[in-house]
């Protein structure tokens, strides 16, 4: 029995909060995409990934997590990580993405580590 994923936007002074539940895997990622990517063109600079209800995430989702922050950089923002559940960790652990994004233990702290990084 698998969980569908769910994406929600939550958009505020200090940048977009993006929160996804569930599963991103092959199936859903795309759905991912069209929200980054829509907020990106929109003119957002700080995006937040909320992933406190995130089960499971495919190398498809790391794959527009990616894009993203690339995208993001390009236009001088930036894309963080909150609330990494323990599977998620390890997969991000795993694949190298703690060393590549930004992450907190909660979406209060990565508004809060907005700012000059360096």
């Amino acid at each position: 029995m698998t969980n569908p994923s769910g994406i929600s936007v939550h958009k505020s002074e200090d940048g977009a909060v993006v929160s996804v539940t569930g599963r991103i895997d092959a199936a859903s990622a795309s759905l991912l995409e069209t929200e980054l990517s829509g907020l990106i063109s929109g003119g957002e600079r700080a995006i937040i990934v909320d992933m406190g209800g995130l089960e499971y995430i495919s190398s498809s989702g790391l794959r527009v997590l990616l894009a993203a922050k690339k995208n993001l950089k390009k236009s001088g923002g930036d894309l963080s990580i909150a609330a990494l559940t323990p599977f998620v960790r390890e997969v991000f652990e795993i694949s190298g993405f703690l060393r590549i994004f930004p992450v907190y233990p909660s979406v209060e702290e990565a508004v809060k580590g907005k700012g000059p990084v360096g």
